[in-house]
């Protein structure tokens, strides 16, 4: 049944990957441009792959999410699809009315060779971009990288086109560029920025666009998002903190070469380690004080790890996810004493194979990890040595049934469950929430597998 005729005996693939952990880029780069207010992503490529990106996203976030397509047909797929974008950005513009249309390419579009920044200076000059109005693109083929570094070519195509760098003296603002992750994250990274009384530009911003309220109305623009002008003023902030180094480091880099706007470029905040260091790097940054709430917020993560620590203590676990959510999940694990030692990421990149062996390198058992790997192999690491929990993004359920594991969803996307996009795992108060979510499937799984002489009411 599912999965179950996956061999425990281990062949090392070279051109074949089965269950990918990752998906495409223009998913990434979709989800970066709903960041901007007033922006409509458009994908330069046939309908057929929008559709697919649309419903990815809407089927994690559980909103509708709004695009425009190239709708390539055999003539674009031949002659270029400049024709088709033409076209579509005097219709988009006439007919919606957007501040921003963020282009991406697909697998077509780039195969073909399609030159972006040439059409849209050819819309430009025949009157089709209105004035006040911007095109931004990326270029995203699927056939290489992941949705994670869509997600960061898009981001640094928001500073490539739209960052200024107009005055000579820096405003004493910090960007904060917040990395893949969801809404509610990105709303909990506002809020602490907040609670230390820093004036923040943070970009791209999905929270209110992709959790927003039920109003009973639809809006093809929602109300959240950084707009043209924060990312605009972006450049003339006195630093910015990245958080995700594959994510935003990219756009980090760019602003800084662009608009010399100096960057430190961090993990994300998640646990409490991660977010330690992030509060640290903010409170320098500013020229800040820590306020109380702060501190207190620290404490109480603390209190929980304090409280649950017997249960996690030595658990193995099996991660798979996105790159830069591992490294901080990882660090965070092994602060509370589990055993993280089947970690995959679909998303290529050498650095992070060496990241995690630092960060492992104290657990007494052998840590497999993979980059550019696939869940074909994560469940043969675990056929060969069981875990007591896994963690990882909606696909990882199979897994977890036919070797009958504890899981705890995590990452993108998240198709069977909702919350996701309204409670965070950054910050202090992600942590706790985190740490609940791990304690609950254990003990779970402690009251279901316990005979009735050790059914306990307090654990």
């Amino acid at each position: 049944m599912l999965l179950r005729h996956t061999p425990e005996e281990i062949v090392e693939r070279q051109a074949l990957m089965i269950n990918p952990a990752k998906t495409c880029q223009p998913i990434g780069a979709m989800y970066a441009a709903l960041g901007i207010h007033g922006c409509l992503p458009h994908s330069h490529g046939s309908q057929g792959c929008c559709a697919y990106h649309r419903s990815t996203l809407t089927r994690h976030y559980k909103e509708p999410v709004m695009a425009g397509t190239s709708s390539f047909t055999e003539g674009a797929s031949v002659f270029g699809g400049q024709a088709n974008l033409l076209q579509a950005i005097d219709n988009i513009f006439t007919i919606y009315e957007p501040e921003v249309i963020a282009v991406h390419t697909t697998c077509l579009s780039e195969t073909i060779g399609d030159d972006i920044p040439q059409i849209v200076s050819k819309a430009r000059d025949e009157g089709k971009v209105p004035e006040g109005k911007h095109v931004i693109h990326a270029n995203t083929p699927s056939y290489v990288g992941s949705h994670v570094t869509g997600f960061s070519n898009m981001v640094k195509g928001m500073v490539d086109y739209l960052a200024e760098d107009g005055v000579e003296h820096k405003a004493r603002t910090i960007n904060i560029l917040p990395g893949y992750v969801e809404p509610a994250d990105i709303q909990e990274i506002k809020r602490l920025v907040k609670e230390l009384g820093i004036d923040s530009i943070v970009f791209p911003d999905t929270s209110y666009v992709l959790n927003g309220p039920q109003t009973g109305k639809f809006s093809m623009f929602p109300e959240g998002g950084a707009t043209v002008e924060d990312i605009r003023r972006s450049g003339r902030s006195m630093g910015t903190i990245a958080l995700g180094p594959l994510a935003s480091g990219a756009a980090a880099r760019a602003l800084d070469a662009k608009c010399k706007v100096p960057c430190e470029i961090l993990d994300l905040p998640i646990g409490l380690n991660k977010t330690d260091e992030f509060i640290n790097v903010l409170r320098k940054a500013a020229g800040v004080t820590v306020p109380d709430s702060i501190t207190i917020e620290r404490g109480q993560l603390l209190d929980v790890i304090t409280d649950e620590q017997q249960y996690f203590y030595q658990k193995k676990v099996a991660l798979v996810g996105d790159p830069d959510q591992l490294i901080s999940l990882t660090e965070f694990l092994v602060s509370i004493d589990m055993w993280p030692i089947h970690i995959v990421t679909g998303t290529p990149g050498k650095k992070f194979e060496k990241r995690i062996a630092e960060i492992t390198k104290d657990i007494p058992h052998k840590v497999n990890v993979r980059q550019a790997g696939d869940m074909f192999l994560l469940h043969q690491w675990i056929k060969n040595d069981p875990v007591d929990l896994l963690i990882g993004n909606t696909y990882g359920k199979y897994i977890a049934r036919d070797e009958d594991i504890p899981f705890v969803r995590f990452g993108f996307p998240i198709l069977d469950r909702i919350g996701h996009i309204y409670f965070p795992t950054v910050g202090y108060k992600g942590g706790m929430r985190l740490l609940e979510k791990i304690l609950d499937v254990l003990l779970d799984r402690k009251d279901r597998d316990s005979p009735e002489e050790s059914f306990e009411l307090v654990m």
